[in-house]
């Protein structure tokens, strides 16, 4: 006997198709726009993750701090996260927003916003 399964995914949450690993390489952090929100991918080690581009902190454009291994650094006042967890890491108390983001098998680099 099989089991009901009820989808509840929202209309507005699509996947959107907003790179690829090409032009992503390891190491490297790109900004995206979709539907109007800025997002940040960065490529640590072949996995993709994507954040909201802006800082918890004041709100400044991720994309143009520095992203030395796992840490990336704020431009505007040298706030810290690690990339691969979102958490901070100066100050530890803040958090990155991220978005569900996955890689098709032929490279295609897929996000969905909330």
């Amino acid at each position: 006997m099989s089991e009901a399964v009820t989808v509840t995914e929202n209309a507005t949450e699509q996947w959107h198709e907003v790179s690829h690993l090409d032009d992503l390489w390891e190491g490297e952090m790109t900004a995206v726009e979709v539907e109007g929100k800025s997002v940040l991918l960065v490529n640590m080690d072949g996995d993709v993750f994507a954040y909201q581009n802006r800082c918890p902190h004041q709100e400044w454009p991720l994309e143009d701090g520095d992203l030395e291994g796992r840490k990336l650094t704020c431009a505007q006042h040298l706030w810290e996260f690690d990339v691969c967890t979102a958490k901070g890491i100066n100050p530890s108390t803040s958090t990155l927003v991220g978005y569900e983001c996955k890689v098709d098998d032929d490279g295609a680099i897929s996000v969905r916003v909330r």
